[in-house]
């Protein structure tokens, strides 16, 4: 029996926070994001990883219009002809901040649990820095199936 099948049938609907939801709704997807805020050890399923990422980019979509929006209100040109946003810009760029430093940590925590499901080490996060390259293997990571092999990084609580 797979740890997937065992997943259901062991702990029912309630699935514990320590061990991947594999098929996760968007709300409970949601919501052990924030409970795991700086877990960086256990695994996270796929359906938790892409709710995430679809919340994170519809919310950041969200704030860049209200970003353009009150810029583009009282907005004026300087005498070289240069565009000057008007005050409301401030706003929508403190509020932009504010998002990504609430989440930077537990996204970065997220894809090392996604990299632990698929059976790689967390530190496969850095493969990120390298330019262009390394976020195309980190976005196929995120892709790829769990692996039962995976399971050596969970940590029952």
């Amino acid at each position: 029996m797979s740890y997937q099948q065992q997943q259901t049938t062991q702990f029912g609907s309630a699935v514990p926070l320590w061990a991947p939801y594999y098929g996760a709704p968007i709300g409970e997807a949601a919501r052990r994001f924030f409970k795991k805020y700086a877990t960086f050890t256990g695994r996270a399923s796929r359906s938790e990883y892409w709710w995430w990422t679809l919340i994170s980019v519809v919310v950041s979509i969200v704030l860049n219009i209200i970003m353009s929006v009150a810029g583009s209100a009282g907005a004026t040109v300087s005498d070289s002809g240069a565009m000057v946003p008007g005050p409301g810009m401030i706003v929508g760029v403190i509020l932009l901040v504010i998002w990504g430093l609430a989440v930077i940590v537990p996204s970065l925590a997220l894809v090392v649990r996604r990299l632990h499901d698929a059976n790689f080490s967390g530190w496969m996060i850095l493969i990120g820095l390298v330019p262009f390259l390394g976020s195309l293997a980190l976005l196929i990571f995120m892709f790829l199936p769990p692996k039962p092999e995976g399971q050596r990084f969970d940590v029952p609580a």
